[in-house]
């Protein structure tokens, strides 16, 4: 019954992985076991629960509904195992080993977490922190397939799927150089804007598409002079005069050489805030981190352990 138990657990924990990853060379290259061993271990693991768990196309893999019922009651268990360790630990009062993987995009790491990784590491110096930095959509790829504890930025639309707790709040602004007309004018109007070229981020990033819906909600024609990835790229080139863009005012620094116009009246504030799976296992160090934002995150949504 022992050995049982130990190769039920074995095939619960590959079919996880290969879940995650949904592919079966990546599955195996973590597992470190060959790629017949996963499928032989997911396919005597179908053959247990009567059930096909797994679609198959080549070396890549969907999930069936089947599949997805069982990893969502298998991956915390699986998880609680894997860092039985850390939360013994933990629930001894020390906290002095373990990984807490974040996934943020450049600004957010930038402008919003440094803060709160240098307290969190100030309290918990044994911790590793692996930051991923993402853009678009791969930080919610990343967090619904288990690859992350977390992820912390700004979310327009949340999916069922996911708790969103914001717990900081940013202006949007026009950036110009010092110099520019647009810094003598009142009340600046989308059609003062309009003659400027703009200096967006790629079409990919919400922020470009935020600006777009904006102006062809008010029926106003803008012209972009430089696409730029990175905040501090956008300030740099706004203040050599390539053009004018519009950021949110937590990438200001008093050392920038350029001016900050609120535009309140067409653009919305942007939250940043906590983003999880809804019913994810958290390790004690992701409780903890989770908690320096919000103390009351876990018993407000129901999602503790």
């Amino acid at each position: 019954m022992h050995y049982y138990k130990q190769t039920r657990y074995k095939l619960l924990r590959t079919f996880c992985v290969v879940a995650q990853k949904e592919n079966i060379t990546h599955a195996a290259e973590q597992l470190h076991i060959s790629q017949p061993t996963v499928s032989l271990q997911v396919q005597a693991l179908e053959r247990e629960m009567g059930q096909k768990l797994l679609e198959r196309r080549g070396p890549s893999v969907k999930l069936t509904p089947e599949g997805k019922v069982l990893y969502q009651l298998v991956q915390p268990l699986a998880a609680g195992i894997d860092g039985l360790r850390e939360t013994f630990a933990a629930s001894l009062g020390k906290m002095e080993m373990g990984e807490l993987d974040i996934a943020a995009g450049q600004s957010t790491s930038l402008y919003v977490l440094p803060e709160y990784i240098q307290q969190f590491k100030e309290a918990y110096p044994g911790i590793r922190i692996n930051m991923h930095n993402v853009e678009g959509q791969s930080g919610m790829k990343m967090l619904l397939e288990d690859q992350v504890d977390l992820a912390i930025g700004p979310l327009l639309q949340v999916p069922d799927s996911i708790i969103y707790q914001p717990f900081a709040n940013f202006r949007s602004i026009l950036i110009v150089p010092e110099d520019h007309p647009l810094t003598q004018q009142v009340n600046i109007s989308l059609e003062d804007i309009s003659p400027y070229g703009l200096i967006l981020p790629p079409k990919n990033q919400s922020t470009w598409r935020m600006v777009d819906t904006v102006f062809r909600q008010h029926e106003v024609s803008y012209s972009v002079s430089m696409e730029a990835g990175g905040w501090e790229i956008v300030k740099k080139y706004v203040e050599l005069g390539v053009g004018i863009s519009i950021v949110t005012d937590v990438c200001l620094t008093p050392h920038d050489k350029i001016v900050g116009i609120p535009l309140d009246h067409y653009f919305p504030s942007r939250n940043y805030g906590l983003i999880v799976r809804r019913g994810k296992f958290f390790t004690p160090q992701a409780k903890r981190f989770i908690e320096m934002f919000d103390p009351f995150f876990f018993s407000r949504t129901g999602n503790d352990d």
